[in-house]
């Protein structure tokens, strides 16, 4: 649909691309509405080019979040993810300081496992 006919019919396509400093105005939900945090960065893979993490803050801490572990509410501007407050707080993290290492296998099972993603 063009943009004419989609203003004529007051339908809101969604977007096949956005800009990561749009993304990282989203906020991070759950699927009852608890707030989650923010996206502080987007983690992209430089091989495949696609991202492979939402990087976002929860209370103190930055999480690393498989992108296929979040649905995309573009209309919201939100990142809807299926988890408690309590099952963030316990998943694995990181401080601002001491970034995991993208690289280690080992590390991205593990987050992957964790959010039940597949790794991307």
């Amino acid at each position: 649909m063009r943009q004419k006919d989609a203003e004529r019919t007051n339908v809101v396509e969604k977007p096949q691309v956005l800009t990561a400093s749009d993304l990282k105005k989203f906020k991070v939900v759950n699927d009852r509405g608890e707030d989650l945090g923010k996206i502080e960065e987007l983690a992209i893979d430089l091989v495949s080019g696609r991202v492979a993490y939402i990087v976002a803050s929860f209370e103190d801490k930055l999480f690393a979040i498989p992108w296929h572990a979040a649905k995309i509410s573009h209309h919201d501007r939100k990142f809807i993810l299926t988890i408690s407050k309590d099952v963030l707080k316990d998943a694995p993290g990181f401080d601002k300081d001491n970034w995991p290492n993208w690289a280690d296998p080992n590390w991205a099972d593990h987050v992957s496992g964790y959010y039940r993603a597949t790794i991307y």
